[in-house]
């Protein structure tokens, strides 16, 4: 009970002071020098085309999402289309509730949420609790000291760590976790996290974080596969410097890019990746290595793991990065290496069974 009630037992911490935010509410960095004018013509004109984009998707959804799954099955070219080209961003919590499955999740298991976050315990909240200001905190929402934004991501993370008591809570989890607060409430955000780990739609993802995170090895031993099958003389290179993905790339699958991509490509990546899966984050990954090729195919050890873990500010440009991922082909890739990795890690389980097995004769 005490555990349980750690995190209401203290005063709301003090409101940060006011500082100039981003669109999405993100502390800025830098304040711009563009003159007043030149920015009011811009915002007038993605104004403009933005509310057009949203009234051809509130046609497409209807009221309250209604007519989504009937548009889906007749257009389904359409809706790929759109959604790479980003859900507006004033129906994407909707949007994505209805791409990932959660919204019927959410219908199917009425009063599951207020259960587990008020009648249950969670072997995981004082870790929870520490981590909770680790995520986003350039974010106004999640700044406050117990604020509601912390309390928020503190109950999603507390449910589903007594829903899934086999993956409990992993760090990285309260990245996804605040993505979808930013979007929708407590229980549509829960719902979504179980629908991604459990595989509502796609592939299950709690393999991601269970013990070992063996998903995570085998998205990372294919990605090493695609990299020297689509970039071949990077990919020498890196086994030159001894450069694997584990060194630069395992936060992008753990996190599906929301730890430390700027916020509009890690939005626009997700409106892909509910609808379409996992695949797109192979294909950013790679469309970045293929960006910044000439640069990385000269760098050294070191040089190499900062730039990996530091992209230049225009390979982050969603306009550009994300047309050439669409344009790479990995789905038989994919498969051929999951395949591949199965296979030796099979023979492997055995090996250690058997060894198991010989010590237990002798």
């Amino acid at each position: 009970m005490e555990r349980r009630r750690a995190i209401d037992d203290y005063e709301p911490g003090p409101v940060p002071p006011q500082r100039p935010l981003d669109r999405f509410g993100f502390i800025k960095q830098d304040v711009s020098n563009t003159p007043d004018g030149l920015v009011k013509s811009r915002l007038a004109v993605e104004y403009e085309r933005e509310a057009r984009r949203v009234r051809k998707w509130r046609k497409m959804i209807g009221v309250g999402g209604s007519d989504w799954k009937h548009y889906a099955r007749r257009k389904p070219h359409v809706v790929k289309r759109r959604i790479r080209k980003g859900i507006p961003d004033c129906l994407r919590g909707l949007v994505w509730q209805l791409i990932s499955g959660s919204r019927d999740l959410l219908l199917m298991n009425p009063g599951v949420y207020e259960q587990l976050v008020i009648y249950e315990t969670s072997a995981s909240e004082l870790d929870i609790i520490r981590d909770i200001s680790r995520t986003f905190p350039s974010h106004v929402f999640f700044q406050q000291r117990h604020g509601p934004g912390q309390r928020s991501l503190y109950n999603v993370l507390k449910a589903y760590s007594v829903f899934d008591r086999d993956v409990g809570y992993v760090q990285g989890m309260g990245f996804l976790a605040g993505l979808l607060l930013l979007y929708m409430s407590e229980e549509d955000a829960f719902w979504l996290l179980v629908a991604l780990l459990k595989g509502a739609v796609h592939a299950p993802m709690e393999g991601l974080y269970q013990v070992g995170l063996p998903l995570v090895q085998q998205y990372l031993f294919q990605f090493e596969q695609l990299v020297r099958e689509h970039l071949p003389k990077l990919g020498e290179h890196f086994s030159q410097e001894m450069i694997n993905p584990s060194m630069y790339a395992s936060q992008w699958f753990i996190t599906v890019f929301s730890y430390s991509f700027p916020f509009p490509l890690a939005l626009r990546i997700w409106d892909v990746f509910l609808y379409e899966g996992v695949k797109i984050v192979f294909k950013v990954g790679l469309a970045l290595l293929k960006y910044c090729h000439d640069d990385l195919i000269k760098l050294s050890f070191e040089k190499l793991i900062h730039a990996l873990r530091n992209f230049p500010e225009d390979a982050m440009d969603p306009d550009t990065l994300l047309p050439m991922a669409y344009s790479i082909k990995v789905s038989r890739s994919l498969e051929e290496s999951k395949n591949e990795y199965e296979k030796k890690n099979g023979k492997l389980m055995q090996s250690t069974e058997f060894i198991r097995k010989q010590k237990q004769l002798q």
